[in-house]
């Protein structure tokens, strides 16, 4: 392909992407304004990762030197929760919240007229709440939590590459499934006992409150084909090195199509609702 031609190609591509670049970054500088919550934030999640390693010590204490637990030592149990809470510092974000905002506050109205897609307007604002989470949150986590327990380092170089990629898709896959409970509220202005129920599903079954090799062989055979496992228990045991070669590459590529299921999902839900929006209050 001839430089003119790929030229030819990329500038309608950046044309597109240019809104959706900007929104990304309004979401970073938005939340500056707010970077005092997340230093609050550090501490609040070096708590709950602290609790439970002393809920795992414990444990393991009880067994004896040397037991593994669901097929892990302490030291890679601990790896494992301490590498799942980092992680959801990042991919954490509240767009589901947004858009249950504007449909409250009689906003969305106002978003409709914008000429971009709302769908891909959200996803740019969640990454942009990443890319912030991930500089002044999930580093300073990491480092802390590694400094004060013994965490593993990554299994390889090829291990954190894989990890690094696992976890940018458990972003997008958390901001495909927000985007589809945010759109809840435009049928029924009101998600909170949605949003309840959300965190306890995700938290339950990603494999952040309680490892997935604890669950039931029949449950356990159920969730490996679900997105919840993939947004922290896959991430965790690559950067373990339990998931390497073709067992890493399908975990990932069941990571990415659950991504694109659920984005054109909330494609589907889009269009379906987009015409029958109820504003509560105006």
């Amino acid at each position: 392909m001839s430089e003119t031609t790929a030229l030819a190609f990329a500038r309608p591509a950046l044309a597109f992407a240019r809104p959706y670049l900007a929104f990304a970054r309004t979401s970073f500088l938005n939340l500056l304004a707010y970077r005092a919550r997340y230093f609050v934030g550090i501490l609040t999640y070096f708590f709950n990762a602290t609790v439970w390693y002393y809920i795992w010590r414990a444990l393991f204490h009880e067994k004896g030197d040397g037991a593994t637990l669901g097929g892990f030592t302490f030291p890679q149990m601990l790896t494992y929760v301490t590498t799942g809470w980092a992680l959801r510092s990042f991919y954490f974000n509240e767009v589901d919240r947004e858009i249950a905002s504007q449909v409250r506050e009689g906003r969305l109205a106002m978003t409709l007229i914008k000429p971009v897609d709302i769908q891909a307007m959200t996803l740019s604002q969640a990454l942009g709440e990443s890319a912030f989470r991930l500089v002044l949150f999930t580093v300073p986590i990491g480092v802390l939590l590694g400094l004060v327990y013994p965490v593993l380092p990554p299994a390889s170089p090829a291990a954190f590459g894989l990890f690094l990629l696992s976890g940018l898709l458990s972003a997008l896959l958390v901001g495909a499934i927000n985007f589809c409970v945010g759109l809840v509220a435009i049928r029924t202005t009101s998600i909170l006992g949605v949003l309840r129920a959300k965190y306890l599903v995700l938290e339950l079954l990603s494999g952040l409150l309680v490892p997935v090799a604890f669950f039931p062989e029949p449950a356990r055979k159920v969730l490996v084909w679900l997105p919840f496992l993939h947004m922290n228990d896959t991430p965790g045991r690559i950067w373990l090195g339990l998931a390497t070669g073709a067992d890493a590459a399908r975990a990932l590529a069941l990571q990415a199509g659950w991504t694109l299921l659920l984005l054109f999902l909330g494609r589907l839900l889009w269009n379906a609702t987009a015409r029958r929006i109820e504003v509560q209050g105006g």
